[in-house]
């Protein structure tokens, strides 16, 4: 039931927002600080007590450098992560790892980014075609992370490793953001 309430409120969030302008300049909210803050407050035990569960889930090197990205497919990268980000604290397991309200606050918030960035991309033609080796190294990255908390059944210090990978996550996006600002 908490689950279909923390869904249900991040979807109303999407279709009630405001469009993004349609000459969609990357604005704070591609880099979303709240987002940030945020997860950083979901925190509910000491990462320090999980250093035996702790990874490489091997960020893509493809996405390191920022700077070899045009807008678009910047864009497109931004877009996925967020996305499976929000899938990821989505599912139902996720429920018994977090507080509710700071939960239903970060979908919220991520549900915001990826509808406006989504509508930046539609202004794009060929977007399909420009990324799918960044979507998929994307997806794949993801994709380990999610194995890896089935593995450690979803554990609470299994989360904690995850969140603190998504924060790197986050604070990447933050910087791409910043980059192609300039």
């Amino acid at each position: 039931m908490a689950l279909s309430v923390s869904v249900l409120l991040a979807l109303v969030m999407l279709c009630s927002s405001p469009a993004c302008s349609r000459d969609c300049a990357l604005h704070p909210s591609h880099g979303n600080p709240e987002t940030f803050m945020l997860l950083s407050q979901m925190e509910k035990i000491s990462i320090l007590s999980c250093l035996k569960d702790r990874t490489d889930f091997s960020f893509p090197q493809m996405l390191v450098d920022g700077n070899k990205f045009e807008k678009t497919e910047a864009t497109l990268v931004m877009h996925e992560m967020l996305q499976q980000i929000f899938n990821l604290f989505s599912k139902s397991d996720s429920l018994v790892a977090w507080d509710e309200t700071l939960l239903d606050k970060f979908l919220a918030g991520l549900h915001q980014q990826v509808d406006d960035l989504e509508t930046c991309l539609e202004e794009e033609k060929n977007v399909e075609l420009l990324s799918e080796n960044s979507r998929l190294a994307v997806k794949r990255y993801f994709h380990g992370i999610s194995l890896y908390l089935e593995k450690k059944v979803y554990s609470h210090c299994a989360w904690e490793v995850v969140r603190v990978e998504i924060r790197r996550c986050l604070f990447f996006i933050n910087e791409l953001t910043a980059k192609l600002r300039k």
